[in-house]
């Protein structure tokens, strides 16, 4: 936003709410295909945040389009791929996602950059962008994906939280398995974020889609 002063015309900028830097996760939704989530990280790297864009069109299969991918989020996206194709009937209906080709892309806003544990969001953006529906505002995303549609319990939750509520999440969407661990989580911390629970990827898809 800007106006023009004085008689020189001089521009002046002004910053609003509105303006946010990009490692910030806003109150308005993202595109469809679009979500924000973090990693728990592993032994040699911390919690991250990250962004992942997904793109579809007429074809077949899921190109990641980094270069290099890293290794951890190949996985991530293998296994919310074949969980696609094989509850697709629960996830998004009538849709046929053989007859789409996926173009994903990674982007990472910290010093953790391999991508682990992304499963469960790599997945929720898949369906976001075949149903061409966003997912709701403020929202960041957590869970690991396995193969056979299991979700990998999370070690870290409150550093998660905190990582969350730092980004500027309003909501997180969870495994429920974590909330036993958010009663340390501290009253300042419990006010700022709203934490929801999900069983399975299909529970975590409906709570996810924007109203």
């Amino acid at each position: 936003m800007s106006y023009i002063f004085g008689q020189d015309g001089v521009e002046k900028f002004v910053a609003t709410p509105e303006l946010q830097s990009e490692d910030q996760i806003g109150h308005d939704p993202l595109p469809p295909g679009q979500v924000w989530t973090i990693s728990p990280g592993g032994q040699d790297e911390g919690s991250g945040l990250y962004r992942i864009e997904v793109t579809e069109g007429l074809g077949g299969g899921v190109r990641i389009l980094n270069r290099p991918a890293p290794q951890t989020f190949v996985e991530s996206v293998k296994y919310a791929e074949a969980n696609l194709y094989t509850r697709a009937g629960e996830l998004i209906g009538d849709r046929n996602p053989h007859e789409h080709e996926f173009s994903i892309q990674l982007r990472a806003f910290d010093t953790s950059k391999s991508g682990r544990a992304l499963g469960v969001a790599a997945l929720l953006a898949l369906c976001s962008a075949l149903i061409n529906k966003s997912l709701r505002g403020g929202l960041v995303v957590v869970g690991g994906l396995n193969l056979g549609g299991s979700i990998d319990p999370l070690p870290n939750a409150i550093d998660i939280v905190e990582l969350a509520v730092e980004k500027g999440a309003s909501v997180i969407l969870m495994l429920v398995f974590s909330r036993k661990q958010l009663f340390d989580l501290s009253d300042d911390l419990a006010t700022k974020i709203m934490a929801v629970f999900y069983n399975d990827a299909r529970e975590a898809f409906l709570k996810a889609i924007a109203d």
